[in-house]
C-alpha cells in the first residue's frame, strides 16, 4: 500500500438554494455555521487536517466568495490557502480537472481526495478508515474510488450506487455495478431491501494521472479547455485564476457522468460514517439536538404545544403555537414556512424570486466584503443609510462617486479618513462629509472593529457607482 500523502480538493462552488433564506448566492450554506460553531467549509478542512495523511488542502471556489473563503480558512489557522477561482461554474468534473492539472505540475503521481464543502461526517474514524481501505486500489491499481454510504432509510433525495463483487486485490472495495438517479419512494424501498445499494456521497479518491487520462478519453473538449485555462492562469494574492476565455469553452458535466459511469476501473467503498449532505431543512432537523418535544429551536423562539419542528431565526422572534412537522426560518428580510415533507421544494421559491427580478435569493441584508461588511438599515427617495463594519487593519479602496455624497459618523473605534488631499483621524461620535466627486478612502488603523453609520444622498445610490483608483484586494 502507498505511503504517499493525499491532496484534499474541496469543492466550494455551490449556491445552496435548498437552504434559503439562510443560504444565499453570495453567502451559501458552506459558509454558514449550520451545525456547531464552525462553518461547514471550516469543518470540511479540519476533517483533512491530519498532516501525516494529507497535504495542504486545495479549494475550488468562485469569484464572489473568494475573500470570505480565505478569511474563514485564516480563522482556523490556514494563513496562505491555495484557492483556485472558477471563472464560471461548470459542474464538478471541470472543477476536479482544474485541481488535477494544478497538482500534476508538482507531482504527476499525486492522489487527490475530492470532497464537497457542505457535507457533515459525524464519524471521523470511519471516514479515515474508508480512505485507507481505498488506498491500495487507488495507489497501486490506479482505480477511481468513490465512497458509498450504507443507507439507513429509503431516501429519495440521494443518488444510489449498486455494488458489484469485491475486488480480489483490495478487501473492502467493491466493483461499481451501476449508478442510479434519485429514485421514487417505492424504488428506494426496494433498494434498501436488496442490500445491494449505497447512497452516492459525491466523495472521490483518484490518482491524478489516471483521472486525467480517462477524462481525456471520454471528455477531450473538457480536458483541453481546462488545460488551456490553467496554462494561462494568473496568481492574484492567494488566488489562482484560470484564464477565463478558455475555461468558458468547457462543457458542463459532473464527475459521475463524465468519468465514473464510463470507466471500467471504478470501485466503491461501503462506509457508515454518519454522513449527511444537508440538502434540505428537514435534513438539518435530522442531525440537530432536539428538545423534549422534538423541536430544534435556534434564535428568539417561543414554542407552545409544537412538536417535531425546526424553528430558527436570525432576526425577529418566532412564536409557534400548535405546529407539528413544520420548518419556520426567519432572517431580517425573509421568512420561510414549510412542512418538513416539502422542504426539497424551497429551490422553487428561489427560482420564483429570480424570475421576478428580486434579490432576496442573492444576498442577505448584511453584505460581506474583504474589508468587513455593510448592512442597509434605511432607504428612500435619494437617500440610503448603511452600517459599515471595518475589520482591524483593513482599508477600503481609494474611490469616488459621480452621483452621491456621503456622510460618515464613527460609532465605535477610530477611523483614518482620506478626502482628496486631506488625511485625518476621526474618533467616536465624530463625523465627516464627502462631496460628490471627491476622492476618498476609509481605513481602520486600530485593533478593534470600526463601526460607521454612512448616510448617502444623491440621484443614484447603486453599488456600481464606484470608480476605484487603488484597491488592496485587486478589485476593478
Amino acid at each position: 500500500m502507498s505511503s504517499r500523502k493525499i491532496s484534499p480538493v474541496i469543492l466550494s462552488g455551490g449556491s445552496g438554494t435548498r437552504l434559503w433564506p439562510m443560504s444565499r448566492a453570495l453567502y451559501p450554506k458552506q459558509l454558514l455555521p449550520l451545525v456547531g460553531e464552525n462553518t461547514m467549509i471550516q469543518e470540511t478542512v479540519k476533517r483533512v487536517s491530519n498532516q501525516d495523511m494529507f497535504t495542504h488542502p486545495l479549494i475550488i471556489a468562485n469569484e464572489e466568495h473568494r475573500f470570505i473563503v480565505a478569511e474563514q480558512l485564516r480563522q482556523i489557522g490556514i494563513e496562505n490557502p491555495d484557492i483556485i477561482l472558477e471563472p464560471e461554474g461548470r459542474n464538478t468534473a471541470p472543477a476536479a480537472a482544474l485541481a488535477a492539472l494544478h497538482l500534476e505540475k508538482d507531482d504527476p503521481n499525486a492522489l487527490m481526495l475530492i470532497m464537497p464543502s457542505d457535507h457533515i461526517i459525524g464519524n471521523q474514524d470511519a471516514f479515515l478508515a474508508a480512505i485507507n481501505i481505498a488506498l491500495p486500489a487507488v495507489a497501486d491499481s490506479q482505480a477511481l474510488a468513490t465512497f458509498g454510504i450504507i443507507p439507513t432509510s429509503p431516501e429519495t433525495g440521494y443518488g444510489y450506487i449498486k455494488q458489484g463483487d469485491e475486488l480480489e486485490a483490495c478487501a473492502g472495495c467493491r466493483q461499481v455495478a451501476e449508478f442510479r438517479e434519485k429514485p421514487d419512494l417505492t424504488t428506494a424501498r426496494a433498494y434498501m431491501k436488496s442490500g445491494a445499494y449505497l447512497w452516492n456521497s459525491g466523495i472521490f479518491l483518484f490518482p491524478v494521472r489516471a483521472f486525467l487520462e480517462i477524462l481525456g478519453k471520454f471528455e477531450p473538449e473538457m480536458l483541453e479547455a481546462c488545460r488551456n485555462a490553467m496554462a494561462g492562469a494568473q496568481k492574484d494574492l492567494c488566488f489562482l485564476r484560470p484564464e477565463k476565455e478558455s475555461f468558458l469553452t468547457c462543457p458542463s458535466n459532473s464527475i459521475d457522468y463524465a468519468v465514473m459511469e464510463r470507466t471500467e476501473n471504478a470501485t466503491v467503498i461501503p462506509v457508515d460514517m454518519d454522513w449527511n449532505d444537508i440538502g434540505s431543512w428537514a435534513a438539518l432537523w435530522d442531525v440537530q439536538d432536539k428538545d423534549e418535544d422534538g423541536n430544534v429551536c435556534q434564535g428568539d423562539i417561543i414554542s407552545h404545544n409544537s412538536r417535531n419542528c425546526l424553528l430558527k431565526s436570525d432576526g425577529p422572534a418566532i412564536a409557534a403555537i400548535g405546529l407539528e412537522n413544520i420548518v419556520a426560518v426567519a432572517t431580517d428580510d425573509a421568512v420561510l414556512i414549510s412542512h418538513k415533507d416539502h422542504t426539497q421544494d424551497v429551490k422553487e421559491v428561489v427560482t420564483h424570486l429570480a424570475r421576478e427580478g428580486r434579490n432576496e435569493h442573492i444576498s442577505h441584508t448584511i453584505v460581506y466584503r474583504p474589508w468587513g461588511s455593510y448592512q442597509t438599515s434605511d432607504f428612500g427617495d435619494r437617500f440610503q443609510v448603511k452600517r459599515l463594519m471595518v475589520s482591524p487593519g483593513q482599508t477600503l479602496s481609494l474611490q469616488k462617486h459621480h452621483h452621491r455624497a456621503e456622510h460618515w459618523v464613527v460609532v465605535q473605534g477610530r477611523a483614518e479618513v482620506t478626502i482628496d488631499d486631506e488625511v485625518r483621524m476621526l474618533n467616536e461620535n465624530e463625523s465627516c462629509y464627502i462631496p460628490i466627486g471627491s476622492l476618498h478612502r476609509l481605513a481602520n488603523p486600530g485593533k478593534i472593529p470600526l463601526h460607521i453609520v454612512e448616510v448617502q444622498s444623491g440621484s443614484y445610490l447603486g453599488e456600481d457607482d464606484i470608480v476605484r483608483f487603488e484597491d488592496t484586494y485587486g478589485r476593478d
